[in-house]
Order: C-alpha cells, then structure tokens, then sequence
C-alpha cells in the first residue's frame, strides 16, 4: 500500500470516526473500532481531543487494550491509563508479546506495576524484571523475549515435531536460534532450510553459524541500520559472554525508524515528539516557552549587531531594506549542510575519519554559490538603488555569508554531537545565530567602511 493510499485509508477512517462520535452512536462507535486494527485505533484516539478518546476507550474490550497502548505515544498512553479500571489493565497485559509488554510496564504507576507482576508466573515475572534493566534506546531495551532455540545435535525431523507439538511460532520468525545446554547463541537455523532440507540432516550441518548477534548494548539507531545494511528480519541478541538474550524482528525496527523520523522532525523546533498534540494549552505553552525563550535571546543578538550600525543605517536608508537578503541567504545554504551532516551522523557516514574532507567540500560548494549568487544580487541591488558600489558591498557580505554558513552546518553538529548533545535539537538555533550575527556584521561593517 502506498504512503498516499495509506494516509487516505487513515483520513477516512478519522472522519469516519468524527462523524459517529458527533451523532452521540456509541453502538456505531464500537461496530467501528471493533472492525479496524488496534494500530488503526490508536492513531484514531491520537488524532482526537481527550474527552473523545475516553469515549472510544471506553468501548474497546480489554483483551485489545493492551495492543492499543503500546502504539500510543507515552504521554496519551499514560492518560488513558489514568482513567482504566485496574483490573482491565492487567487483563489488558495477558496476552501481550514480551517486547509490547515491557513497553507498556515501562508506562505504569508503581502500584499498578506491582498488581501486574503479582499476576504473572514466576519464570515470566523474572524475564521481564531482567528486560525492564535495559535501556530503553539500546537493543536490550527493544528485543523481544519469545524465542525459539534448539540444539545443534539434533535432526531436521526432530525440530519439526517439536514445532508441530507446540503449535504456534513467535511473530515475525524466519528462523531459529542455535544454542548449547548453557543457552550461548552458535548460529541460525533458517525455516526455509529446515522444510527444505532432508529431515535426517543435523541442525549443524544446515545452521548458518557465522551470523552474528546483536549486543545487547548497541543503540537502536544502530540497530535499524544494521537490519537495512544486511537485509535481516531478525536477529538475535546476545550478552556480553554470548549468551542469549532475546530477538529483535523487523517490526521492532520500524517503530525504530518511526520513532527517530519524529525525532527528528519534532527536535528542530524543541518539541518532543512523544507529546501529546491534543495536551492542555497551559501545558503545551510552558513547553514551548523554553525554546521561544532561546530563539528570543538569539534575536536580541542579532538585534545588538544591528544596533553597532545605527548611524550607518541612519544613513544609508538601502542598507536596512537590503540586509535581510544577506542573513536569509546563509540561513538557508546553512542549513542545507547542516541536514546533510546531522543525517550523515545519524546513518554513521561522517566520523573523525572523514569530517575534514566533508567540511573542505562544504566550504566550497559556499565559495561556489556564494560568487554566484553574489553576482545575481549585486546586479539587482545595484539597479534598484542606483549604486554599483552597494551592489557589490550586498555580493561581498553574501559570500562571506555563505562560506560562514556552510563553515557552521558542517562543525556545529559534529562539535553538539562529540559532546552528546543531539544535533537536531540545537543545531538549527546555533545555526541561524551564526548566519544572523556574521550576514549583519559582514554587510553593515563593509558598508561602514566603504560607503561613509
């Protein structure tokens, strides 16, 4: 299904949903929510202000509950919490995957937590206390713990009996894991070998045993990399010592990926993107005023440079029309190197290794399009006002700009990134300060000195 199909199946259905919670059908209502998935849901009830999602939460069956609350974003998710019967809640975790599960642990109060934990068998209460230690961002803290393992000196057949004797397989398995009576990962098994090949084989003779496993330590973003580079739908997770841990699937990696797209995006503007869209306007503006706060001051940075020149604006009435042009032009090729570096980080192409040449051929794409567009504007500027000598004072201040700007896209995030900073947050109002200050400073300052 295509991302526009997609994006029109989720519009009608938000529509749909808007229509019959404003006829008051309740009946409808639940016909309706019964009849689409829980991922569907949830972004039904993220879409909606807060008393419309407690009347759609209130018609969904426990037993969905839990699929439901760990696709919501943690802020909705926990104020819908807040208003579920407890003994829905822990019937909503029964029939969870271990990785949904822990994600939803991760989301209840201390003494719904330990409701939750007194109903769950011993052995599994032991598992999801050692999986709730891990990071949440790291590989640990996203891997599943339903696994299938087998022996390596065991036959074909063997497996398959045992498979057909229990059933059912975990989500997303395409393959087995290889371990020793002391559970230390030795390979995979693939499930197209084993109904392949012929049953009287051994698993060690078909197993894949130079596949490595994922440390439970390696970050998710490099989690999903690795999944993208070699092509993987899951991958086993090991200790420090090679013991096994869990498995990490594809879809694992799609949250993954879904969740640093609106990292990525929300950051840029000092929004997190686990907010909730519909929170109260009082919360929702102290939020935001941290960060307009920070661009606030930025401004009356820029504004001080301005204000070195008065006279020369005074003045020259032209400089105060024209020097806008300067400091847009740098915030824009700016942040084009700037983006270009932060993904770069993000995907692992730009380290120590190769920052230098990078930030070289950044500083003259700068030089290149900063003689070119240089040229253009110094000729409009000069027909304008009349004045060849502003013209090219406007060309000289963009391209010093534009070597500034890209000079700042390509240092800011690696310098915000070697001292654990995220680029995305700060990169882009560090940026515009620079661009801002330097377009102004260059362009007045070159006026002062030239034109007065």
């Amino acid at each position: 299904m295509s991302i526009t199909v997609k994006q029109n199946h989720n519009k009608r259905q938000l529509e749909r949903i808007i229509e019959l919670l404003a006829k008051d059908s309740m009946y409808e209502v639940r016909n309706f929510i019964h009849s689409i998935y829980p991922a569907e849901t949830a972004h039904i009830i993220e879409s909606l202000e807060p008393a419309a999602r407690e009347k759609i939460w209130s018609v969904i069956p426990p037993n969905v509950m839990g699929e439901i609350l760990v696709r919501l974003h943690v802020e909705v998710a926990s104020n819908l919490i807040r208003v579920t019967d407890r003994k829905d809640l822990i019937k909503a975790t029964e029939n969870l995957e271990s990785d949904d599960m822990v994600d939803l642990l991760h989301s209840l109060p201390e003494p719904l937590l330990s409701q939750v934990f007194e109903s769950i068998a011993v052995a599994e209460r032991n598992r999801l206390e050692s999986a709730l230690s891990y990071d949440d961002n790291s590989a640990g803290g996203i891997m599943s713990l339903d696994v299938l393992t087998v022996r390596a000196d065991v036959s074909l057949d063997v497996v398959l009996r045992y498979l057909r004797k229990r059933g059912d397989l975990p989500t997303a398995t395409d393959s087995l894991i290889v371990t020793d009576r002391n559970n230390n990962y030795q390979g995979l098994l693939a499930v197209s070998s084993l109904l392949t090949k012929d049953g009287h084989l051994k698993v060690s003779d078909i197993m894949s045993s130079d596949v490595e496993g994922i440390p439970y330590q390696m970050p998710a973003s490099e989690v999903a990399l690795l999944f993208e580079q070699r092509n993987m739908l899951s991958a086993p997770v090991l200790s420090e010592t090679g013991r096994l841990l869990g498995r990490i699937t594809i879809d694992d990696v799609i949250n993954i990926i879904r969740d640093e797209e609106g990292h990525s995006l929300m950051s840029r503007v000092g929004l997190d993107e686990e907010q909730d869209m519909f929170a109260p306007v009082a919360v929702s503006a102290k939020r935001r005023a941290v960060w307009l706060g920070i661009n606030l001051f930025t401004a009356f940075l820029a504004a001080w440079v301005i204000g070195i020149f008065e006279a020369t604006i005074d003045q020259i009435v032209a400089l105060a029309v024209l020097m806008p042009i300067v400091a847009s032009m740098g915030g824009i090729a700016g942040s084009q190197t700037l983006t270009l570096v932060i993904r770069g980080l993000a995907l692992k192409q730009v380290s120590g290794a190769n920052a230098g040449k990078l930030l070289v051929k950044e500083m003259a794409i700068g030089v290149v399009n900063g003689v070119l567009w240089a040229c253009v504007v110094a000729i409009i500027a000069g027909l304008w006002f009349q004045s060849v000598s502003l013209g090219a004072l406007l060309g000289s201040a963009m391209i010093i700009n534009l070597i500034c700007a890209a000079f700042a896209g390509a240092t800011i995030p690696l310098a915000l990134d070697k001292v654990g900073i995220d680029p995305a947050l700060a990169g882009g109002v560090l940026l515009t300060t620079v661009t801002d200050v330097v377009g102004f400073m260059a362009f007045l300052g070159l006026a002062t000195i030239f034109l007065l």
